[in-house]
């Protein structure tokens, strides 16, 4: 199978990036954990059978901890612009501006907030969408949001221009939004998604070996 991996992400530019997580981080260490947890979500995505990587990307990443190391794994990747004048726009453009460079193919999007998707997971959470089983796929986040949606139509994420974000009912908002539109909406893995130093220890846990695991434990704070 091939799809689109679209990741949607934000230069970790200290004061900017991750800011829930201070204190106890520093600014610098919130972006240092923002960094780490973009590069091992772009670890998975260039791993993952059948996947072309699409990274949505905003800020100056001349300005972001581990910028060049980033910059250098984009390399992989096609890179696109965010636009849009709020969050739910930016995805929906997202979307669109993925199907017109790599048109026909279904659409998995996920963000830079969980760190410790999988190669497999990610393989897995498409496969309902490209096996016809549903024609949406959405995963939900622990703190009422979500992780992934996939589509087999990636013009359909049109419809998140018209759900507020970063609320504890986006999920339940994005869903009843996909629904209303006519598609299925199947079930995805509810995953921890990283915004407080709690979720972030946690999530560390799941991947003690990883980068993100790294600069979780640079800040010092005991789980």
């Amino acid at each position: 199978m091939t799809f689109c991996l679209l990741v949607v992400a934000k230069a970790p530019v200290p004061g900017f990036a991750k800011t829930r997580l201070c204190p106890p981080a520093t600014p610098e260490q919130a972006a240092e954990i923002a960094a780490s947890a973009l590069l091992d979500t772009l670890d998975a995505a260039f791993a993952t059978d059948g996947a072309i990587t699409v990274v949505a990307m905003t800020g100056d990443l001349s300005e972001a901890a581990r910028g060049g190391e980033i910059g250098r794994a984009l390399r992989k990747a096609t890179v696109i612009a965010q636009r849009g004048w709020d969050f739910g726009t930016r995805l929906a453009n997202a979307h669109s501006d993925t199907a017109a460079v790599h048109a026909g193919l279904p659409v998995l999007q996920i963000g830079m907030d969980t760190p410790q998707v999988s190669p497999v997971l990610l393989a897995s959470a498409i496969k309902q969408v490209v096996d016809g089983d549903s024609r949406a796929v959405l995963g939900s986040a622990e703190d009422g949001g979500w992780w992934g949606l996939g589509l087999a139509d990636p013009r359909q994420a049109q419809v998140l221009a018209g759900v507020p974000m970063s609320r504890p009912d986006t999920g339940f908002r994005t869903r009843a939004a996909l629904e209303g539109s006519g598609l299925r909406v199947g079930e995805l893995p509810t995953l921890s998604d990283v915004d407080t130093m709690e979720d972030a220890l946690r999530v560390a846990a799941i991947r003690p070996e990883s980068r993100f695991a790294a600069a979780v434990d640079a800040v010092g704070v005991v789980a």
